[in-house]
């Protein structure tokens, strides 16, 4: 196929897009802000470069809540399955851990993105590092800022997968944003997702507990309940289980200018036993020798108890132990987005075909965490961008095919 394609982006819906075109005869040019490929997928593989997870289709793909029909065909076309042959062909094995998620054996991501540009590079991809996108010019090239000033690209086809807004430092700034919007695409606010939360924590307890692990802990809000972790914050708290609400709190703050959070402390007692253990006589023990004693609450939790409840709580043994099952805690506010794990909104699905062509400007196409969709980390993340850039990809090559005749 005599074509030629841009991928603006070196993330990995990027690199899989680049992948597929190059498959199927397309000379390929890959242009990325920063001085180097996958910054953020390097990051992101820091504590784990978690590539999938191996629970069923169904659940998998319900992870997506509402972006669920737009993604349900690319998800099916590069399943757990397919990422995990992948990524063995560029030999890194994987194992599946006791959760589910998935992970190269040595847990790295370096190994996997080094073999992954190597063969890019010999299937004949050029690669344009310190390319800032900036639209298009008059006459449809793609306008790239550059240390030696503004460059023009005349392409057949362009992936766009320039990621959200979150960790701009790594590139992933949404400056693309606006340039999309200009351009008559429909796109949704970009905002923080997988992310922490600020509390009005008062200075005595911020003071003393910030950067404290919560663990084990129960975590509900809006009919759903986490069992996991969280981490007090300076400014609030954080973590896996915190992450996997976060949709539903932000989404509430935003409604309602605040989200309360319910906590159970202990796990491993029901109200009643909790309050006929607190009911026992303390004798002149303090309130915090008798949390320690009879419900196992001390440091942090104890310290939750005082910094949520009222003072009058503790002298009601059912009043306290329904507080320790069911802690209030009120949120007022996402962490921004800079500091997110990712984000939520971008280029809205109504403004894309099924193979994410742009309606506005037919020839260019989207894919990865610009796209409107958001999930929980454990995989899901890393397994949408590259099905999506991988069926951008495919549909790019179809494109041309089809115009070249």
């Amino acid at each position: 196929m005599n074509a030629r394609a841009a991928i603006v982006g070196g993330g990995p819906a990027g690199l899989m897009a680049a992948e597929r075109l190059l498959a199927q005869g397309v000379a390929v040019d890959i242009f990325d802000a920063m001085p180097s490929l996958g910054r953020k997928f390097l990051m992101a593989g820091k504590s784990g470069l978690n590539l999938t997870h191996a629970e069923d289709a169904d659940a998998f793909h319900a992870r997506f809540g509402a972006a669920r029909p737009h993604l349900d065909a690319a998800l099916a076309a590069f399943d757990a399955g397919a990422i995990r042959a992948w990524a063995g062909e560029l030999g890194v094995e994987t194992f599946t851990g006791s959760s589910g998620r998935v992970f190269p054996t040595d847990y790295k991501a370096a190994p996997l993105l080094r073999a992954w540009l190597h063969r890019l590079r010999a299937a004949g991809a050029t690669i344009h590092v310190r390319h800032k996108w900036r639209g298009w010019a008059e006459d449809g090239a793609l306008r790239f800022d550059t240390p030696a000033g503004e460059v023009l690209f005349a392409a057949d086809a362009a992936v766009l997968a320039c990621g959200g807004g979150s960790w701009p430092k790594l590139g992933s700034d949404g400056a693309w944003l606006p340039l999309l919007a200009a351009a008559g695409v429909a796109t949704t606010p970009l905002a923080p997702s997988n992310c922490g939360f600020d509390v009005a924590w008062t200075d005595h307890f911020r003071e003393r507990f910030a950067g404290q692990p919560v663990k084990p802990v129960a975590l509900s809000f809006a009919g759903q309940r986490v069992v996991g972790e969280f981490v007090v914050t300076g400014t609030g708290i954080e973590g896996g289980a915190v992450y996997a609400l976060s949709a539903a709190l932000r989404d509430a703050i935003a409604a309602e200018g605040g989200a309360t959070l319910t906590l159970d402390l202990c796990l491993d007692r029901g109200e009643g036993r909790l309050a006929a253990d607190l009911a026992k006589p303390r004798g002149k023990r303090s309130m915090a020798n008798h949390l320690r004693r009879t419900a196992g609450l001390v440091g942090v939790r104890a310290g939750l108890l005082r910094e949520c409840l009222p003072a009058e709580t503790f002298a009601d043994p059912a009043r306290l132990a329904a507080g320790i099952k069911a802690l209030p805690l009120r949120l007022v506010a996402p962490r921004p987005l800079a500091e997110a794990i990712s984000s939520a909104g971008g280029v809205a699905f109504a403004a894309l075909d099924d193979g994410f062509m742009l309606a506005a400007r037919p020839g260019t196409f989207c894919a990865g965490e610009m796209l409107d969709w958001e999930a929980p980390t454990g995989g899901y993340l890393l397994s949408a961008c590259l099905a999506t850039g991988r069926a951008a990809g495919d549909a790019a090559a179809r494109f041309l095919a089809a115009r070249n005749g």
